[in-house]
């Protein structure tokens, strides 16, 4: 709010100052809201709003029995709140209108029993990310592109109580001592929370948010993630047992393509799911998932992804699948991979196809083993058979920029051959990346493989030319 606004703010209602004196704080922040209106501002409206709503909170909760309401249904109790809720805001929130009133008891009940303000983000299916970059500023991601929400709590404090319940429904703990959080919702959303000092602002909150049905591969060639003839060599490529290295940068759409892939893993074959925050949701019917275990408050009790991936191997699995390698699990899972559990797939942090595979040679020399980097490399080129690099380009559109295939290795150098890829030729007038699928002529080695399992794919699938233009 600029100090002009707030000055005019402060002249409008300069004529309650002396009533406002005389009321209770949540009588004058009630007045607050039904008079603010006339600054034209809606972030101090809402300001207000918020403020008033907290104040209302904090007297329900203070009005409260929690002995008397131990073993009452849940049905029951937000009935029970509810009608408190009612009665406090009549008696001390007599200024507000109807509509005001309706909103207030409805975000009340989210306070109680949800995530206050952005309870109602959380409902809205087309939110993919919500970011709480303080308690005045909150964006949202809808169809790849941010915005600002106009979502704001009352101050920090309450910021606060909010990340605090979200960490304690999954049975972790923020505060001084532990300011930084990343963890898993019971609905699949990935939260990762900071409180100062490491934040140095504000407190922030960000949540990645999936949708309630996952997507299919023929849903992202629909949205243009990908073309038909890449698809098909994909769905080929899994159903053969060949390993993909998936890589990108954040919000690229990793996870969701590993999880759209595995929907053409034989249903008869056992996988075994290993994540930091379990994400991915297979529709297969022999399905472990596996999620790691950060340290207590005493240091203790840490399970990385190293030890699980060491677990799973003698849980007789047919594929091993890493939702993200990023440590010295890089080598357990070559081994795997090497070592008769074909056709597992992982995702990786990186910037292009290349990258990902010297990224990935970095992880396994932190798995603290002085292996020659030639025995390295060509474990790599054995183990993984096809890499698919994803971007997020300009207009929040995500592509498939490449898929490749890891040839062998030669002068201790590992060769890498482009088969499909997507070349960006522009923007439209929205500023969204616009471009075209091509294949590039070579023929994959791995068709035998695919030939083998029953798997054909037509030769002029590979031919070079133009695929599709977007």
């Amino acid at each position: 709010m600029s100090d002009k606004t707030r000055q005019q703010f402060e002249r409008d209602n300069a004529p309650f100052e002396k009533e406002l004196a005389s009321m209770t704080p949540i009588q004058s922040r009630a007045v607050l809201v039904s008079q603010a209106g006339a600054c034209n501002d809606l972030d101090e409206r809402e300001l207000g709003f918020q403020k008033l709503k907290v104040s209302i909170h904090e007297k329900l909760v203070d009005s409260l029995d929690l002995s008397m309401l131990a073993d009452i249904r849940q049905e029951e109790l937000e009935s029970e709140v509810q009608a408190i809720a009612g009665d406090i805001c009549k008696e001390h929130a007599p200024g507000v209108s109807d509509d005001e009133l309706q909103r207030l008891l409805d975000e009340i009940h989210s306070e109680m029993f949800g995530l206050g303000p952005i309870e109602v983000l959380m409902e809205d299916d087309t939110v993919s990310d919500i970011l709480v970059n303080g308690p005045y500023e909150v964006y949202v991601e809808r169809f790849g592109q941010l915005e600002r929400s106009e979502v704001i709590f009352a101050d920090s404090d309450h910021l606060v109580r909010i990340i605090q319940r979200v960490v304690s429904r999954v049975g972790r703990r923020i505060d001084e001592v532990s300011p930084m959080v990343d963890a898993r919702l019971a609905d699949g959303s990935r939260i990762n929370a900071v409180l100062p000092p490491l934040a140095v602002d504000h407190p922030t909150l960000s949540i990645r948010r999936f949708g309630k049905q996952p997507l299919r591969i023929s849903d992202l060639v629909e949205s243009g993630s990908l073309s038909p003839n890449m698809a098909e060599f994909l769905i080929a490529a899994v159903d053969a047992r060949i390993s993909i290295l998936i890589s990108g940068g954040t919000g690229a759409g990793k996870t969701t393509f590993l999880n759209a892939l595995t929907e053409y893993i034989p249903s008869d074959e056992r996988l075994i799911t290993i994540e930091d925050s379990a994400e991915l949701r297979l529709s297969h019917k022999h399905v472990i998932r596996m999620e790691t275990r950060p340290e207590n408050t005493e240091g203790a009790g840490e399970v990385t992804q190293r030890d699980l991936v060491r677990n799973s191997l003698r849980m007789r699995p047919d594929r091993i699948i890493i939702g993200e390698v990023r440590g010295g699990e890089a080598l357990d899972m070559l081994q795997a991979m090497n070592t008769g559990h074909e056709g597992s797939l992982t995702t990786i942090h990186a910037n292009d196809s290349r990258d990902a595979l010297s990224r990935l040679e970095m992880m396994v020399a932190m798995a603290g083993f002085e292996l020659p980097i030639p025995v390295v490399r060509q474990y790599m080129a054995t183990g993984i058979t096809l890499v698919v690099h994803l971007a997020r380009l300009k207009g929040g559109v995500r592509r498939a920029m490449k898929i490749s295939e890891v040839v062998g290795v030669e002068n201790d150098e590992i060769l890498l051959e482009d088969v499909f890829g997507f070349e960006q030729t522009g923007v439209d007038e929205t500023s969204t990346a616009r471009g075209q699928f091509y294949a590039t002529g070579y023929r994959p080695a791995c068709l035998d493989r695919m030939r083998a399992s029953g798997v054909r794919l037509g030769d002029e699938t590979f031919d070079q030319q133009c695929l599709a233009s977007l």
